[in-house]
């Protein structure tokens, strides 16, 4: 068995806004409920098992109480893709953000509510992802975050070693998840977290009492009584295990 990366999921003040920023930001469409927003490529159907790894953007009442772990890279095809991509993303409302690098290639920016994401320079690695490059995860030990992640979701390692780690769909499509050793990484709720689901016809349960079985605990971060589970992994980060479609 082996769940899905639905989506990453982002902790907003004004969901329909910060939607319609990453909507224009990777040229997709953003769908709006009360109190969440779907952004999605057009003609999306996120039980399709070779749908793309989106966005989901929900609303709570103060997300700056919550840390910023994880985050977007996005891919760019050329230096003048980058220099035209990042033009535009101010101009839709990102601002600078100074990560202490220095000299880098990348360019860091933080999205209208303040996530932090990367405009990556052109790299073979990430020529064939889509928009996204990589969802990000800073983590204090990279290899056991890779064989525990591994196991979730049946994604091939490639590359694994103290510092970073790097998994993709055993398809070889969309985006990579990325592991990034990082000091002082701490044990908090996080404004960004991963959503995973079972293939149609799979059972929640069984999936839940795996993931329980490889090292996930569960977590309450007052969701009440919902269709999903919320589940932490080794380190501490939250996520959800969705319903079958």
């Amino acid at each position: 068995m082996a769940l899905r990366l639905v989506q990453a999921n982002f902790k907003a003040r004004d969901d329909s806004t910060l939607g319609r920023f990453w909507a224009e930001a990777l040229g997709w469409v953003s769908r709006s409920v009360p109190g969440a927003t779907s952004v999605a490529p057009a003609g999306f159907v996120w039980t399709d098992p070779d749908a793309p790894v989106c966005v989901d953007v929900i609303a709570v009442p103060d997300p700056e109480t919550v840390r910023c772990r994880a985050r977007l890279d996005l891919a760019t095809t050329s230096t003048i893709h980058r220099t035209e991509l990042v033009a535009r993303l101010k101009e839709l409302g990102a601002t600078p953000a100074d990560a202490g690098r220095g000299d880098v290639p990348w360019t860091v920016l933080a999205d209208p509510e303040g996530n932090v994401f990367r405009v990556l320079e052109p790299r073979e690695i990430y020529r064939d992802t889509g928009p996204i490059a990589a969802v990000v995860v800073d983590c204090a030990d990279p290899r056991a975050m890779a064989r525990f992640w591994g196991e979730v979701m049946d994604w091939t390692p490639h590359e694994v070693t103290d510092d970073h780690a790097r998994l993709r769909s055993a398809k070889g499509v969309g985006p990579y998840l990325e592991f990034l050793r990082a000091p002082g990484v701490t044990t908090v709720r996080h404004r960004a977290h991963l959503d995973v689901a079972p293939d149609r016809g799979d059972d929640q349960a069984a999936e839940v009492a795996r993931l329980l079985a490889l090292g996930a605990t569960r977590a309450d971060v007052g969701q009440g009584d919902v269709s999903w589970v919320v589940l932490a992994d080794p380190e501490g980060n939250e996520f959800c295990v969705l319903a079958p479609g």
